[in-house]
């Protein structure tokens, strides 16, 4: 693209550090929200936690549902970037894998109330979905192939089907404070385990 043709588009600016992580911060300050007192939890305790003015998170996200969209795709994000990580930094694959499903149970807690806001736009919320599946089943299927490589776990275990086991089981933890799905799904990683 010629810098001098003034019909050209202008590059888009990279947005500096301090935005990106100010950005997190609402994201993450929302999510923590969420998961405690639900997606219709007021704008001014997210800014609150974020130590920010209910005018930036407007700033940022107009409306509801744009930071409903955006905290999804920000866990999603996360959680897709932590199965690596987890992979190099933990004693063992599957050690990484039960973190992994502990972050995953984390983000489907959440992910329950934002489903139930975001299901009025049906495409929408299966754009959002076709997106969380592309991002999380690699990761969770890496995840798993690197424990069953290392003898830790048996290899008929697809990732799809670990996610759905996983997802069944959170489904009571946002309405009953007594309900702990990590518990849950800890019993069902530990039952992918084989016998030393």
């Amino acid at each position: 693209m010629n810098g001098n043709d003034p019909g050209a588009a202008p590059a888009a600016r990279p947005r500096r550090a301090d935005a990106r992580r100010n950005e997190k911060a609402l994201l993450d300050a929302a999510a923590a929200v969420f998961v405690t007192s639900g997606v219709d939890a007021p704008v001014r305790d997210i800014a609150a936690k974020a130590g920010v003015g209910t005018a930036t998170i407007y700033r940022h996200f107009p409306t509801r549902a744009d930071l409903i969209i955006a905290v999804y795709r920000h866990q999603v994000e996360a959680c897709a970037e932590a199965g690596p990580a987890l992979l190099t930094a933990a004693e063992t694959p599957y050690a990484a894998l039960g973190r992994w499903i502990d972050l995953f149970v984390d983000f489907l807690v959440t992910k329950h109330g934002l489903a139930a806001v975001l299901r009025s736009d049906s495409a929408g919320f299966e754009t959002l979905h076709a997106y969380f599946l592309d991002r999380l089943v690699p990761v969770c299927a890496g995840l798993l192939d690197a424990a069953a490589a290392a003898g830790e776990i048996r290899s008929d275990i697809e990732a799809i089907e670990l996610m759905r086991g996983v997802g069944n089981l959170c489904i009571g933890a946002d309405s009953d404070p007594r309900y702990d799905a990590r518990r849950l799904a800890g019993i069902l990683i530990a039952g992918l385990r084989l016998p030393r």
